[in-house]
């Protein structure tokens, strides 16, 4: 069956929030909100965390998800970009995963129920933010030991399998395993996905947002666009998209070319603009709309939001600016053999 987010999907370019981490910095919250009474006397700084405040300030993160939905968002992500035993290790919380997602998305939820109920009729979907971990399965992290890796296949599957099964028992209406960098890592959120679909006999659709990390075009483990998506389409996912990195106008050749080439729904949303000399972001809500409102001109969109600088004001601008826009339409592609390394490589038979 079509699920209600899937339906939205179908007939209307979809908005999906901005940046959680630079709302977070507006509260000006200290190490103290981030400890609560509950982590008062632990052995680690915690300020940074962000996660860990779905537990501690859970009213800053419903509040955050609030503003999103209030300026137009249909889809607001879970606080768990951080939220494996892997990635919580660097402040000794790796036990806490399972209750970190647990309560983002009670936190998303809340917000969301509050949303609808200012416009009766409306909904608002919630998507299981899966991060791309802080250790990477296709490189070294010691330029001496090439062949060395910090995480083992075994133990990235079993913090996702962790993830997601808790995302799920939370109900989350999507799944969203986002600012791919490393496809190994992004192919090992997949297994688990399909893992825990399977253990509890049912699925939501599952969205993937790579990132293109400059002008070169590539991933950070080297892969091109092109090859990236052959290398997940055996997931059929609903989605795949580019997020993070880049600004929308940087990110406009790679926009067009998967728009060609994804034969499923196509997603964006970019940091608003480059980083400027003290790591912030200039592109004004205005700016940013006029970029994304081309691209959904284009025919190139289904989803649509920001990430890094990104604001409740930006999501609001870019929500005017493609209301009414018609989503991108399916794309077909003639059935051939695709493998992929760094590059595409497509076998085409030919009668004799």
């Amino acid at each position: 069956m079509t699920s209600p987010f899937e339906e939205l999907v179908s007939q209307r370019i979809a908005i999906i929030d901005g940046a959680m981490g630079s709302l977070i910095q507006t509260y000006r919250l200290e190490e103290k909100d981030f400890r609560g009474e509950r982590f008062a006397a632990h052995g680690k700084d915690l300020k940074g965390n962000n996660d860990l405040l779905c537990l501690t300030r859970p009213d800053v993160i419903e509040a955050i998800h609030l503003r999103y939905f209030d300026a137009g968002a249909d889809l607001v992500e879970t606080n768990t970009f951080s939220s494996t035993s892997i990635a919580q290790a660097d402040y000794e919380l790796s036990h806490l995963a399972r209750e970190l997602n647990l309560a983002a998305v009670k936190c998303a939820q809340n917000a969301a129920r509050a949303a609808e109920a200012k416009t009766p009729g409306r909904r608002c979907f919630v998507a299981g933010a899966i991060g791309p971990l802080n250790r990477t399965l296709s490189m070294s992290p010691d330029v001496n030991r090439p062949d060395y890796r910090a995480v083992s296949w075994k133990e990235v599957t079993e913090a996702y399998h962790e993830q997601v099964l808790a995302l799920m028992e939370g109900g989350v209406d999507v799944l969203l395993v986002e600012t791919v960098f490393d496809t190994l890592n992004a192919k090992a959120a997949l297994f688990s996905i399909e893992e825990v679909f399977e253990q509890l006999g049912r699925r939501v659709p599952v969205m993937v947002s790579v990132t293109i990390t400059d002008a070169s075009g590539r991933t950070l483990s080297g892969q091109t666009l092109g090859a990236f998506y052959d290398s997940i389409r055996h997931a059929k996912p609903f989605s795949v998209g580019i997020n993070c990195a880049l600004g929308g106008k940087e990110m406009r050749p790679y926009m067009q070319e998967l728009s060609r080439i994804a034969e499923c729904k196509v997603s964006c949303y970019p940091n608003a603009g480059l980083p400027n000399a003290f790591g912030g972001y200039d592109e004004t809500p205005e700016d940013m709309a006029r970029i994304l409102s081309d691209f959904a001109k284009q025919g190139w969109l289904n989803l649509v939001g920001g990430c890094c600088g990104s604001t409740p004001e930006h999501i609001a601008a870019i929500a005017k600016s493609v209301k009414g826009l018609a989503p991108r339409g399916k794309t077909e592609r003639k059935h051939t053999m695709r493998l992929s390394g760094l590059e595409s490589l497509h076998v085409e038979t030919r009668a004799p």
